[in-house]
């Protein structure tokens, strides 16, 4: 594809966002009700927030990366006043990253009403305030960081699917763009089709790395990353799915690995490893739902999230616009309002994986440009941010421990 270009917005960080999007974060499940009351009718403004009400080094970094994305251009962070996570602190990064931010507690402010009617005047501040820092700047391919997962998957995931992904991935990596994709548990019995990838020692002794750290985690919890409904639709073993799931990485060299919440180092391809260290494997298991895969993409940068699915999805993303691609022709069909590209063409022969890229990197540039993917126009901006600690207690604990 020709080069491209399309208006984004400058932060003062230096990167560049497709979105101008205002960030309600709350720190604890007891604020979630006044923060999303506090969004509620206001389509530039999107609202995540963190349940426990333990301190969890995780989830921090992840609310701060949210904050400074760059899709993101202020942040108001919504407390009770009990929690342990101080929604000051955050505030702090996102106002040191030169956004306009705010915070307060709910308890500080008399309670629901009061607490939504100032968040409500807190927002309309903010808005003022961006709207005076907007800085409009031309975007390009290589500005682009493109996150992609899968979840759902078929037989055609891997046929077609994923397949098309990584072909735009490479497409992207040549004009300069960056890729990230996941799911180390999705890639066990590759580790030297994986490592055979690597763009140099050091990538390959990260690569070998994470792929050991997630077998022992998969053993350790007995469970590898393949569903019934995996089966249900075609597939017999985690090998299949592996293979099918490594399929949308494309064919370039993997730079390295990078972390939850960790920016990219520099333009190429490279792998989100969102499996817990060692030493906090005892707790929970590192893929609950997709939903939690995909902020984990988002928080590396990443301007939007490729998600291929063979069985469908109804979910979407908040921050950085989620894009549903299909190979299944007849999921497409069924479920049309809420897939964005069928992949499925290639399979029926009605077009070549390379056109069918080309088409895929045409829808990229249009959602770049503003147009809504379909998650985005149905008001999907689903979210999870768990706790990934040892000695964290359960979520269904909470405040009782």
């Amino acid at each position: 594809m020709t080069e491209r270009s399309w208006d984004g917005y400058l932060r003062e960080d230096g990167r560049k966002g497709i979105r101008n999007l205002i960030l309600v974060l709350y720190t604890v499940e007891c604020a979630s009700f006044v923060a999303h009351a506090v969004a509620n009718g206001e389509p530039d403004v999107h609202v995540v927030g963190f349940a426990g009400c333990y301190d969890n080094a995780y989830a921090i970094r992840l609310m701060e990366a949210l904050a400074t994305h760059p899709n993101v251009g202020a942040c108001l962070v919504i407390g009770l006043g009990c929690e342990y996570t101080q929604p000051a602190r955050l505030a702090e990064v996102a106002r040191g990253s030169g956004r306009p931010s705010a915070s307060f507690f709910i308890q500080d402010h008399g309670g629901t009403r009061s607490g939504v009617a100032k968040g409500k005047e807190e927002l309309a501040s903010l808005r003022k305030k961006l709207a005076e820092k907007t800085v409009h700047v031309s975007m390009t391919w290589r500005d682009l960081v493109i996150g992609a997962e899968c979840g759902g998957s078929d037989g055609t995931s891997g046929l077609a699917g994923n397949p098309v992904v990584g072909r735009f991935y490479d497409r992207l990596i040549d004009c300069g763009g960056s890729a990230v994709f996941e799911e180390t548990v999705e890639m066990i019995g590759l580790r030297d089709v994986l490592v055979s990838r690597a763009a140099n020692e050091e990538a390959a002794l990260r690569l070998n790395r994470s792929y050991d750290k997630a077998e022992r985690y998969c053993k350790s919890v007995r469970q590898y990353s393949i569903s019934p409904g995996n089966f249900a639709g075609g597939l017999t073993t985690i090998e299949e799915k592996s293979m099918g799931a490594f399929a949308k990485s494309g064919s370039q060299p993997i730079e390295g690995v990078v972390g939850v919440s960790e920016r990219l180092p520099h333009a190429g391809l490279w792998l989100l490893d969102s499996v817990p260290d060692d030493h906090f494997m005892q707790f929970g298991y590192t893929n609950p739902n997709d939903t939690e895969g995909i902020m984990d993409l988002i928080s590396t940068g990443a301007h939007m999230v490729m998600f291929v699915t063979g069985r469908g999805s109804v979910i979407g993303s908040p921050i950085s616009p989620l894009i549903k691609v299909t190979g299944n022709t007849r999921t497409y069909e069924r479920m049309q309002d809420d897939m964005d590209f069928n992949a499925g063409k290639v399979l029926s022969g009605e077009s070549t994986l390379d056109e069918a890229a080309e088409e895929l990197m045409k829808l990229v540039g249009d959602i770049a440009s503003g147009t809504l993917s379909k998650p985005e126009a149905l008001g999907h901006r689903e979210y999870f941010v768990m706790y990934k600690h040892q000695d964290a207690p359960q979520l269904e604990i909470g405040c009782r421990a």
